[in-house]
């Protein structure tokens, strides 16, 4: 099994030997990744001899890398744009939160046998329990999109046992078809985003947004009026560049507590490495290598 062999290989060599594990991220575009840095550093701290990469795959070449994947014992991958879902048909095995999700964004090589995960959602709310609220048990939560983000962390919210979810977006028809999928999963409804959400402030603890308004180059842009905002409430903004989006500051500026997007992206790879290797990630030292180079740019 895979993570067994990473795990016991510890005090590594120098350098790369025959015995290294490897793992990578597939995607295209991929030079603007930073998961290579933020996983090898984990692999260093860990002690692992394992080593982590990044390959380019065009669309059309999706499949033959799959394959390559299991022919060379590849331990891992992580899937990022635009292979998220196409991917999910070249796997024998597909975990139910990506199933849910409809999309795999990790892939575990389990004695040639290859299972898709989705950590995006999960990771999400590991960074929300870890800086802002551990328990979500009563938290009324308004969710802002829902689009493939959106998805996930909703999915991850109610496995977690929100009290109560609304999915807000601009088109009604596309929150309320998530929110009847989720159904299942707790109490979920679906709300019009206009200039204002369309519930009350007083109906909601957290407000979590996970469009890409507001992101690189228009980050001015707001999704919505955040004089709706109470000073109370926790908002949260999965987008990490610029680290403090338009929307987390005005939400500052109103009393209320913030949370970056700059969590999501650690966790949902310490969630990876987990599967993968076994070990416990080091999620604080994974998060200073992204700060670090979030913060010169």
């Amino acid at each position: 099994m895979v993570r067994n062999d990473v795990a016991g290989a510890m005090r590594p060599p120098a350098g790369i030997d025959s015995s290294t594990a490897v793992f990578a991220v597939i995607g295209d575009p991929i030079k603007h990744s930073k998961s290579p840095l933020m996983h090898n550093a984990a692999l260093r701290e860990l002690g692992l001899n394992a080593v982590y990469t990044a390959f380019r795959v065009a669309p059309e070449q999706l499949g033959q890398a799959v394959q390559g994947m299991r022919a060379l014992g590849i331990g891992g991958m992580n899937v990022t744009i635009p292979h998220k879902e196409a991917v999910m048909a070249h796997l024998d095995e597909v975990d139910e939160s990506a199933s849910v999700i409809g999309a795999v964004n990790t892939i575990v090589n389990r004695n040639g046998r290859l299972i898709g995960y989705n950590t995006d959602g999960l990771g999400f709310v590991r960074s929300l329990q870890e800086e802002m609220i551990s328990d979500l048990r009563q938290s009324r939560i308004l969710l802002i999109g829902a689009g493939g983000a959106a998805r996930g962390i909703a999915y991850a919210l109610l496995k977690a046992g929100c009290r109560r979810l609304h999915i807000a977006n601009r088109t009604l028809a596309r929150a309320e078809a998530l929110a009847r999928d989720l159904s299942a999963f707790g109490t979920v409804a679906a709300v019009q985003l206009g200039e204002r959400p369309a519930i009350g402030a007083h109906e909601a603890d957290i407000v979590i947004h996970t469009t890409s308004v507001g992101m690189h180059p228009d980050v001015e842009a707001v999704p919505f009026d955040p004089d709706w905002l109470r000073p109370d409430m926790i908002v949260s903004d999965i987008v990490y560049n610029p680290l403090e989006t338009a929307l987390l500051r005005e939400a500052g500026k109103r009393g209320c507590r913030t949370h970056s997007g700059l969590g999501m992206f650690v966790y949902q790879g310490a969630i990876a490495l987990e599967l993968w290797t076994g070990a416990a990630a080091p999620a604080a030292l994974m998060r200073e290598q992204v700060w670090n180079t979030l913060s010169h740019e």
